[in-house]
């Protein structure tokens, strides 16, 4: 090979070398752009949103979990032994999936409404205080009573609001203004 061969091979090699740095500079530019703007996101109203702690128990608002698929969500991103309030108005729900998420971190469940006959057939025989409460007010009280420092009470009611409340907004809402009366 020929010195002038070397000396091409040599330009091309730099210039690769050199455009894959500019490539990763750029690359890590757009990665530290990217994790900044997540780095400040919040959850929205309704989805995760904690509401308060009140004698060191955590309530949280997943009112927006209007089926099984995000209070599976909900449940797994839980780390604090939880009281969970759920609503089984959609008699098409199958609670099976929540199972192994409910016998490792729910020590109760409070079911509001009515149609409640599947929750507590699905979880009855892992969860053994299961209690029913006919509105919002009386979910958050009777979940208060059952909780103890350090638990958390989580409002994931998998399923739409069925005519109990005008949407999952006032769902949330109503949840949110019982806590803040404890």
């Amino acid at each position: 090979m020929n010195f002038e061969t070397l000396a091409q091979q040599s330009i091309s090699t730099q210039h690769e070398t050199m455009a894959a740095s500019v490539a990763q500079r750029i690359y890590e530019l757009r990665k530290k752009s990217l994790m900044d703007s997540f780095g400040g996101f919040q959850n929205g109203d309704h989805r995760m949103e904690y509401v308060a702690s009140v004698r060191g128990i955590e309530f949280i608002n997943d009112s927006k979990a209007t089926n099984v698929n995000a209070t599976w969500y909900a449940l797994e991103k839980m780390t604090k032994p939880l009281v969970w309030i759920v609503n089984g108005q959609d008699p098409k729900n199958g609670y099976k999936s929540l199972r192994s998420l409910v016998e490792k971190q729910v020590k109760a469940i409070v079911c509001l409404g009515d149609n409640n006959a599947k929750i507590c057939k699905e979880f009855g025989d892992i969860v053994t205080t299961i209690v029913q409460t006919e509105t919002a007010k009386d979910a958050v009280s009777v979940a208060y009573r059952l909780a103890e420092t350090g638990d958390a009470v989580l409002f994931s009611p998998a399923a739409p609001s069925f005519g109990m409340f005008e949407d999952y907004k006032d769902r949330g809402d109503q949840f949110k203004n019982a806590v803040n009366e404890l």
